[in-house]
């Protein structure tokens, strides 16, 4: 029987700026496929979601395509700063609460789900590592509090994997897929 995974996400998930190869979860599929695994791999990114806009369309998405696996790979908008550093589009707080509302709707598919952590950016007006740090250790201590595989890809990429300061590019994409290949193996998901 074929297993099913959903990876949700916002647009690093869906692959921006990655023409080569379509991004890290297209890499992964193609890696599934052509390795005879019997995986199907959906890829759920939404350019510019966050937390809260995944929350409106998850059930929905997981009804559909009935997942045996979920990977989690959101957040970096949810640090976004508007206006100004300390206030980010969706507060910390909320944030956490987000995750475990996300993690309690999962349950009722899957009891496979892993979060894959944040990476770095060029830091700017809308995004800053230090923001995008504290998004990261709170999945991570959401991730451990439920007993979560959890990635921390916050050290992984160069500024030189970068297109647009935010976003990978080709051989960013290519380096996440390399990583998250690998956990996903440890963790014994493939």
């Amino acid at each position: 029987m074929e297993q099913t995974i959903c990876i949700f996400g916002d647009s690093i998930t869906w692959g921006a700026w990655d023409p080569e190869n379509g991004g890290w979860v297209a890499l992964l599929r193609r890696y599934f496929e052509m390795n005879d695994y019997n995986i199907a791999v959906y890829n759920q990114g939404v350019a510019g979601d966050s937390t809260e806009d995944l929350l409106k369309r998850f059930k929905v998405e997981c009804i559909a395509r009935e997942p045996q696996t979920i990977i989690f790979a959101i957040g970096i908008n949810d640090s976004q700063c508007i206006n100004s550093k300390d206030n980010p589009r969706v507060s910390l707080e909320k944030f956490q609460n987000n995750l475990v509302e996300l993690i309690n709707q999962a349950k009722n598919f899957s009891d496979k789900i892993l979060f894959i952590g944040l990476t770095k950016v060029e830091d700017g007006q809308f995004y800053n590592n230090e923001n995008i740090a504290k998004y990261n250790a709170m999945i991570e201590k959401v991730s451990a509090e439920y007993k979560l595989p959890f990635l921390n890809l916050f050290d992984l990429l160069e500024m030189s994997d970068l297109y647009d300061g935010l976003h990978p590019n080709s051989k960013g994409h290519k380096k996440m897929f390399l990583g998250i290949k690998e956990f996903l193996v440890e963790n014994k998901i493939v």
